[in-house]
């Protein structure tokens, strides 16, 4: 990730008052993947920012672990939590590449509005089928920008460079779901919440 954890700890507080955009799609977002866990299972979110979807949908689980690699964002997710009371829910401070992060150790691992955001999302899809069991599931969703936004991307570029936004990939859905398929993963759900999303939800499995 070209983007210093400085960016995200700035933007930690806005972030967490920020209303979701479209409640409708994250509601069928969530829906969704809780048709994929259970009570035995152990996920894995990274890039999980402020801890929000994480709180939902820990209850589902057998334990939840909530990563990110600003600090702003986890202190503000660990408050959160135990405001709520929810016990089986550990925040780290880390990206997917960490070693605390348990190699063969997860039966998910999601990564929602996320992978746009990276530059080596290859070698995050492999580490991702490294962290997961055999036949483990990873969930994904991300805005892919080149499908219908392109033109959005030179002023994304301006932002970025007088520092009001983070690195931005012109993702193409169909060249996602062909990273993670090279990655040992076998696609069992790929769509979009409408005609006009620019995100893809991807539900894949690892092979073997």
């Amino acid at each position: 990730m070209s983007t210093s954890p400085k960016f995200w700890n700035k933007a930690a507080a806005g972030y967490a008052k920020r209303p979701i955009d479209n409640i409708e799609s994250y509601e069928h977002t969530l829906s969704r993947t809780r048709s994929y866990l259970n009570s035995g299972q152990r996920v894995l979110e990274i890039g999980c920012g402020t801890g929000s979807t994480a709180l939902l949908l820990a209850h589902e689980v057998e334990h939840f672990t909530a990563a990110d690699y600003s600090s702003e964002m986890i202190n503000i997710g660990i408050e959160k939590a135990q405001n709520q009371g929810v016990t089986n829910l550990e925040f780290l401070n880390a990206d997917v590449f960490d070693d605390r992060l348990v190699t063969g150790g997860y039966d998910v691992v999601m990564a929602h509005n996320l992978l746009h955001l990276l530059e080596n999302i290859p070698q995050t899809i492999a580490r991702v089928s490294e962290l997961l069991k055999p036949e483990g599931v990873f969930i994904s969703k991300t805005p892919c920008i080149a499908d219908r936004m392109a033109y959005m991307m030179p002023l994304i570029a301006v932002m970025r460079w007088i520092g009001k936004a983070p690195y931005v990939d012109s993702l193409k859905s169909a060249h996602l779901e062909s990273m993670i398929e090279d990655e040992n993963f076998e696609i069992v759900e790929a769509s979009s919440f409408s005609q006009k999303a620019i995100s893809r939800y991807i539900v894949a499995k690892k092979k073997h």
